[in-house]
């Protein structure tokens, strides 16, 4: 099973739903950091992504986007692949 990281916050539902299509795709482990509870872990994320929004999601290395993005590879065919890896 591939790494998946995701930047969150407490209070995010967007967040929540991509949580569930990963789990619903099999994926047991989500490295969840909590952006809303240490500024420098939100500094570390926009520097990463070049976005402010919640929930920015990698796989591996490769940096998918929020929720709106996972749904789309999900829809297209390709996180299946991805999380295959």
């Amino acid at each position: 099973m591939p790494k998946i990281t995701m930047y969150t916050t407490g209070y995010c539902p967007y967040c929540l739903r991509a949580e569930q299509l990963l789990i619903r795709k099999g994926v047991t482990q989500i490295n969840k950091i909590r952006i809303d509870l240490d500024t420098a872990e939100r500094d570390i994320m926009m520097s990463r992504t070049g976005r402010r929004t919640v929930p920015q999601i990698y796989i591996n290395e490769r940096h998918i986007g929020g929720f709106d993005d996972l749904a789309a590879l999900d829809h297209a065919g390709e996180l299946d692949l991805l999380l295959a890896d």
